[in-house]
């Protein structure tokens, strides 16, 4: 029927409108800061490092690879890596920062970690009044535990979870595997030696002398 779509359009306006009156779901202001719309399960703001454990130090999965560091486009993630009493370098950050006045949340820094160590938050009041410095976040602040990442996004929490077990079962397995083929390697080797031992003829007494 000619004009049908105009019809229509005029039907789902008015529907929209009546309905922001009435439903929540359809409700266009609310009182915040009071009252907090829920936030969609993708939303994402600023990236965040996780942590295992009771120790934000001890616990980060961060290794400082620094993978993060060179992949982020705007250049805002600065780590150094820590250093034992003979400077060798740990599997652990001893400066982690991420100048949220330069990052545009793009999740490249997520996406590019093999180790799961980095993810995006969803915390978006982070005004401050000094820009630079205050929007420069350090280690200890950026750390926050595995826990929270399951509060504010379960479904890829616990997908992380399962399969960090699973990487860590394998590795189990195949440390035990090669633990035991060792043990066989060597007492194979013990076997072999001692009945190398006993066909080896023997030697005969050595007449004394007057």
């Amino acid at each position: 029927m000619l004009g049908s779509g105009i019809i229509k359009g005029f039907y789902i306006t008015a529907k929209n409108f009546v309905g922001s009156f009435f439903t929540t779901e359809r409700l266009t202001t609310i009182q915040y800061p009071e009252v907090r719309a829920k936030l969609p399960h993708a939303s994402r703001s600023f990236p965040f490092l996780v942590y295992d454990g009771d120790s934000p130090i001890d616990g980060l999965r961060c290794v400082a690879c620094r993978i993060c560091e060179k992949e982020c486009p705007p250049q805002c993630i600065y780590i150094v890596a820590e250093r034992d009493e003979k400077g060798k370098i740990m599997k652990k950050p001893r400066i982690f920062d991420i100048d949220y006045s330069v990052c545009m949340g793009c999740q490249i820094c997520v996406e590019a970690c093999p180790f799961d160590s980095i993810k995006m938050d969803n915390v978006y009041e982070i005004a401050v009044r000094d820009r630079y410095e205050g929007l420069l976040m350090h280690r200890d602040q950026l750390a926050k535990p595995n826990s929270y990442f399951h509060h504010i996004n379960a479904t890829d929490a616990t997908e992380v979870d399962n399969r960090l077990a699973e990487e860590k079962r394998k590795a189990e397995e195949k440390a035990r595997a090669a633990a035991a083929a060792k043990a066989a390697a060597a007492a194979k080797a013990a076997a072999d030696a001692a009945v190398a031992q006993a066909a080896k003829p023997a030697t005969p007494p050595v007449p004394e002398t007057k």
